[in-house]
């Protein structure tokens, strides 16, 4: 039997609300879920192979007349010029 209350009567018992839903109210069309689990998707790559390193971006040349070094970003022509940064110098040194 259940407990009763001092004076006889029954205690009522609390209505519990259960929130029901699991996802959200408003769904947005713009959302584009892709299931990512299982099997990989980069077909070829395993994971023992190191990254290749790139070339660096950055080229040392040491100027003829001052002895000074430069650091020049990787010329993306086969012919370029370079002149020296020294205040004093400012020699022009041409690659072929």
């Amino acid at each position: 039997m259940a407990a009763k209350a001092p004076g006889g009567k029954k205690r009522p018992r609390r209505k519990r609300k259960l929130r029901l839903t699991l996802r959200q109210n408003k769904i947005k069309k713009a959302d584009t879920y892709s299931d990512s689990l299982g099997w990989s998707k980069d077909v070829g790559r395993t994971l023992e192979d190191a990254p290749k390193q790139t070339e660096p971006e950055v080229v040392l040349i040491q100027c003829d007349m001052c002895g000074c070094r430069l650091k020049i970003p990787k010329p993306k022509r086969a012919r370029y010029t370079v002149t020296c940064s020294y205040p004093e110098c400012n020699h022009v040194m041409s690659f072929d």
